[in-house]
This record gives C-alpha cells, sequence and structure tokens, in this order.
C-alpha cells in the first residue's frame, strides 16, 4: 500500500465487490487513487483560497478548504510556489482540453480563459502582457499557442492581439464574488468587441 496517502476503506470495499482480491489474496491498491483526489481537491481549494484571499493566504486554509491534512499537502506540494505552479498549469490543460472538445471554437475557448480570469488570482498574474519567469513565459506560450489555432482564417485579429486582449480583460478583473468578477470581464470583452462563449471550467474527471 502506498504509505504516503490515508486508505479510503470505502472505495475498496467497493473495489473487492467488483471483483477485487479479498481474503488470502492481494489487497487492491487505493493509495494511487486517494493521492490523485486529495491532489486534485487541494489544487481545487487552492484556486478558490488565492482568488479570495491572494497568493499570500495560510497554506492550512487550503488543506481544510480541501478537506485533508496539511501533511497530505506538503506530501504533493512542497512549498506555496510548487502549488500556485499546479494551479496555473491545470488552468493551462483545461484551455488546452477545452481547445480539443468537438465544436470547439474561439469563443468557447475564450469562455474558458475568462473563467479562469475570474477564479485565479495567479493566472490572472500570468496573463499579464509581460510574464516573468521560464514557466511563466512557457504557460503564456502554450495559451498562445492554443488561442493561434483556434482564430479562424481571415479573422480581423492576430494570436498577439488576441493575447493582448486577454491581458487587458485579466487587468480589468475586480470584484468580491466570481459573478461580480464575471460581469466586468464580460463588459470588457463586449467592449473590446471579442465574443465570448459560456465562461466555464473544463475539468477532467478524477478516478474515485
Amino acid at each position: 500500500m502506498n504509505p504516503t496517502e490515508p486508505q479510503d476503506p470505502q472505495p475498496a470495499a467497493q473495489e473487492a465487490g467488483r471483483g477485487g482480491a479479498v481474503g488470502g489474496g492481494r489487497p487492491v491498491n487505493q493509495g494511487r487513487r486517494v493521492a490523485a483526489r486529495n491532489r486534485a481537491a487541494l489544487i481545487a481549494a487552492a484556486r478558490e483560497v488565492f482568488a479570495e484571499q491572494g497568493l499570500n493566504a495560510p497554506l492550512s486554509a487550503v488543506a481544510r478548504r480541501a478537506g485533508v491534512g496539511q501533511g497530505s499537502l506538503y506530501r504533493h506540494f512542497a512549498d506555496r510556489f510548487a502549488l500556485a505552479s499546479a494551479v496555473l498549469d491545470e488552468n493551462v490543460q483545461q484551455i488546452e482540453q477545452a481547445s480539443a472538445e468537438p465544436g470547439a471554437n474561439l469563443q468557447s475557448v475564450l469562455g474558458v480563459v475568462t473563467w479562469h480570469l475570474t477564479r485565479s488570482t495567479a493566472f490572472v498574474d500570468l496573463l499579464r502582457v509581460r510574464g516573468d519567469g521560464e514557466q511563466a513565459r512557457a504557460l503564456s506560450g502554450r495559451v498562445r499557442g492554443v488561442l493561434s489555432r483556434c482564430l479562424p482564417a481571415g479573422h480581423r485579429l492576430s494570436a498577439d492581439d488576441i493575447m493582448l486582449a486577454v491581458s487587458m480583460v485579466s487587468g480589468s478583473v475586480f470584484g468580491p464574488t466570481p459573478a461580480e468578477r464575471e460581469r466586468v470581464a464580460l463588459a470588457a470583452w463586449q467592449l473590446l468587441g471579442v465574443e465570448v462563449g459560456p465562461l466555464r471550467p473544463c475539468e477532467a474527471v478524477v478516478d474515485v
């Protein structure tokens, strides 16, 4: 069994009931599955806590929001930078995933980008006109690549124009609640004359 994550006896019992080994057989290892759920919960909690309290929010608040112990947080993320980096990377992965969906277009992908702008303080900082650091530049480049691939032929804006527009919208995002930040972001897009699809995340399903 994986000693680094607490075991979840309920899923283990269910797995055994579906044909997992019981009795004298080899027990089903739930450690990796529980670890994956805990990591996903920590990233989701960090996105919320950082948006509410800033990147200097206590990591204990992230662990509480995720429903795991602080020891589990540090087993997955060595420090605050590692956790924030994981949030950023997942944000970009979701944008890439959205672009691969059937029928995806610039509007639908911008809806996912804008959702993250209204939920993630770190993501807003990343998508400023100038990204500091190698990781920030790499992640920003991935977003630019997605937007470039989604641009229809003959569009009035270039990929660089769209990235500049995203940065301008990110600079306008403010408000005490996600709903208020969404309202402001959509108003900014309207002023720029850019159509945006429904604001939403594009989350992968975690195996439970």
